[in-house]
């Protein structure tokens, strides 16, 4: 079983407490986003999750608590967002230097693959205000991560803000165009997160995010994993369980698509207990607990030779 913490929320940033409780404990409960009364009791023993999938913008304060977490014997690697914006679209991230070094200090010690998404466009971020951007990124993580992500933003219904505009055809060929050539000096592939449109032509490949190639290099072994079938058409991602709750994310990026509002957030956040099952809320008597079927997805160990 694959671990993704989380594609809802920001785990290691907000919520590494809760997670390292519930490592200890050995499993945690989930909601069904789409089925709140379904409640799934996930195992965490290392004996049947293969990899966990850290998705973060920050992950400083997951920090001190890693090296207990490799005593008990868990995989892990990271897909680490760090854009360019300033806190008009990322409302409360820290001083984008201090995370860059965040960043190289991590993959020092762990996986560490980069996410540049995604990719916005207004009057000031304009495609040479990107080029710029990417360079001075590829310069500063070009020894420390092995590829790069990209996406564009998707217009939600709820992005109503001047600060994000459509992205045409054009400019995505243009862009693609533009980063392969620039990240190709530094040896970083790019790579395209579920995108409709095909990027190859221009030098940018499909994203597995969830990888099997980065688990089974983890792993030292075959992973069996099959696709996962619940993700958006074009995403090439392994299967996995994802442990996050939607609308409590407190980086407070514009773009987000896993917020419904602020105040929401906020909201959730003071009803989190860092010691609790869930992540967010509590169970009713009422309410009936399932265990998820879980077993490793691991097979004969590779060949070194």
């Amino acid at each position: 079983m694959i671990i993704s913490a989380s594609r809802r929320t920001d785990i290691p940033a907000f919520y590494s407490d809760w997670l390292l409780g519930r490592l200890r404990a050995g499993y945690a409960l989930t909601r069904n986003p789409m089925n709140p009364a379904q409640i799934s009791r996930v195992p965490l023993s290392p004996d049947v999750v293969d990899c966990i999938v850290f998705w973060t913008k920050d992950p400083l304060p997951l920090l001190p608590r890693l090296p207990e977490i490799d005593r008990m014997g868990h995989r892990y690697y990271f897909q680490f967002t760090l854009t360019p914006y300033d806190l008009a679209l990322e409302k409360n991230l820290r001083d984008k230097n201090a995370i860059t070094e965040t960043f190289i200090e991590l993959s020092k010690r762990y996986p560490v693959l980069w996410r540049y998404d995604p990719i916005i466009l207004n009057d000031r971020l304009n495609i040479t205000y990107h080029a710029e951007q990417f360079t001075r990124l590829c310069e500063k993580l070009c020894r420390h991560t092995p590829q790069v992500t990209i996406s564009f933003v998707i217009m939600y219904a709820k992005l109503k803000t001047p600060l994000i505009r459509h992205i045409t055809e054009s400019e995505m060929v243009e862009l693609a165009g533009r980063f392969a050539e620039i990240a190709g000096p530094y040896g970083l592939p790019v790579k395209a997160c579920c995108e409709k449109m095909d990027l190859t032509p221009y030098g940018i490949q499909r994203a597995r995010c969830i990888d099997r190639t980065t688990i089974e290099a983890l792993c030292g072994c075959n992973i069996a994993a099959p696709q996962d079938k619940n993700q958006r058409p074009g995403c090439g991602c392994l299967a996995s369980v994802d442990i996050g709750v939607y609308n409590t994310c407190g980086n407070g990026c514009v773009y987000c698509y896993a917020n419904h509002s602020a105040g929401s957030v906020a909201a959730n956040m003071r009803r989190h207990n860092s010691a609790g099952e869930l992540l967010l809320g509590e169970i009713t008597l009422e309410e009936k607990i399932i265990t998820r079927e879980a077993r490793s997805w691991q097979e004969e160990q590779l060949s070194l030779f």
